[in-house]
């Protein structure tokens, strides 16, 4: 289950990224519960959840250019300083008393943009740290961080505001910037085996049309070939517009001429367009719904990391396991379900347990999905590719989250998640009638 951990520069990556995204789920739930009480208005709390994610539809793929071109390790550094120090100017901005939505709004505009110029490198980067054998399983280790992560930074800012104030989680969160920063200056790029041992598993690559040219010529770089490529070797420099320009269009190209890979960034564009709103909402349900505060926001949110937290380990134990594209279909059909359930669910023991699912099917999902795309990319695409990824969810979360947030203020909380599982459910059932090369994985 933790074999990826045996590499020297994934446990260093592994550990300051878990810190830091346990500060930021601290900061996410207490923007949320902020915001909700300057303004009591869920099409505020979209707005906020817009401002955030609205930069990756402009910068997603620009960046993810830029992880094919540039050095991943010293991007991903400077966009977290940035990200850190935003953090800590809104902490400043609460504890003098002169904090108001609009400054909130910017600050997630520019703690947006660090996201999206770093998610591509975010991605690619695991590549980098471990064997290719050992992908599958530092992929769902990563994201059991991540879940971690989510089921602990909720339940710390519970109890952070109850004993330092709301300010307490932001600029704990800015501080936990730190440590990724830190993990990343230590980690060398040039050392690629697991710490006091040599990798001795045969590899599986993946082929099929995703490693073949338009013209049909077989591509000489198969999905697992130059395993551990220079980073930063850049053939143009940023500044040069149209190369730029040309290397974003190649990989639309690439991804046009492959539809496997297609497949999959369209589920995740309608996963991530219908299922994310249920984090936005999730202040609503919790004061209007149950008539909760803070704890019981936290309870809600750390209820649904825990279940993504099982979906990942369960995810890593399996490891490189068959019949993946059966398994992102019936995630994407189960957390459809679930999400339209708990929208309904009355009881919260009930609303609890539905939550778990919807945590355990979403991670699946996302997890399994990169796993696909990473293991049919060729290493010469893989930051443009990514960055596609990224935008599926990036890129949809404003407009996810604006809708959402604006119908619940018209229709109510539980109807508008209600429609949105339903969505994806329906879908999900299309694309899997409909496509026997994604059932085939």
């Amino acid at each position: 289950m933790f074999r990826a951990l045996a590499y020297r520069n994934f446990r260093l990556f592994w550990a300051g990224a878990f810190l830091s995204n346990a500060g930021t789920w601290m900061q996410s739930l207490a923007q949320g519960w902020l915001v909700l009480q300057l303004t009591n208005s869920g099409t505020w709390l979209g707005v906020d959840n817009f401002m955030a994610t609205v930069p990756g539809l402009i910068l997603t793929l620009f960046a993810g250019v830029a992880a094919d071109l540039v050095d991943r390790k010293r991007l991903l550094i400077i966009t977290q300083a940035g990200a850190g120090a935003s953090a800590l100017v809104l902490g400043v901005l609460i504890l003098t008393g002169t904090v108001e939505v609009w400054m909130i709004l910017a600050l997630s505009f520019v703690t947006g943009c660090c996201w999206a110029i770093s998610g591509p490198s975010y991605q690619a980067i695991t590549v980098d740290l471990v064997e290719r054998e050992d992908l599958a399983n530092a992929i769902a280790l990563n994201s059991s961080q991540f879940q971690l992560a989510r089921v602990i930074g909720p339940l710390l800012a519970g109890l952070t505001i109850n004993v330092f104030g709301m300010a307490g989680c932001f600029i704990a969160n800015g501080l936990s910037y730190v440590a990724i920063c830190a993990a990343l200056v230590r980690v060398r790029l040039a050392e690629t085996r697991p710490s006091g041992s040599v990798s001795t598993r045969a590899e599986t690559p993946m082929r099929a049309e995703d490693d073949t040219l338009p013209d049909g010529r077989v591509s000489a770089t198969t999905p697992f070939a130059d395993a551990k490529e220079k980073v930063g070797g850049a053939a143009h420099s940023l500044t040069d517009r149209r190369a730029m320009w040309r290397d974003l269009i190649e990989g639309f190209s690439y991804v046009r001429h492959r539809p496997r890979v297609r497949v999959v960034l369209v589920c995740s564009t309608v996963v991530s367009l219908f299922g994310t709103p249920y984090l936005v909402l999730m202040p609503l349900f919790a004061k209007n719904v149950y008539g909760w505060d803070e704890t019981g926001l936290s309870v809600l949110m750390g209820t649904a990391g825990a279940g993504a937290l099982v979906g990942a380990l369960t995810l890593a134990y399996l490891g490189d396991f068959r019949r993946k594209g059966w398994f992102l279909l019936c995630s994407m059909l189960a957390g459809g379900a679930c999400i339209a359930s708990f929208a309904w669910a009355t009881r919260p023991s009930v609303a609890l347990a539905l939550l778990f699912g919807v945590g355990v099917s979403m991670v699946s999902f996302f997890a399994v999905g990169n796993t696909i795309l990473q293991q049919l990319v060729t290493n010469e695409m893989r930051g443009r590719v990514m960055s596609m990824w990224v935008l599926t969810f990036i890129g949809t979360m404003p407009v996810g989250s604006y809708i959402a947030g604006a119908s619940a203020d018209r229709f109510g909380a539980q109807p508008t998640l209600a429609v949105c599982g339903l969505v994806i459910v329906v879908f999900g059932l299309f694309v899997g009638t409909r496509t026997p090369r994604l059932r085939e994985i």
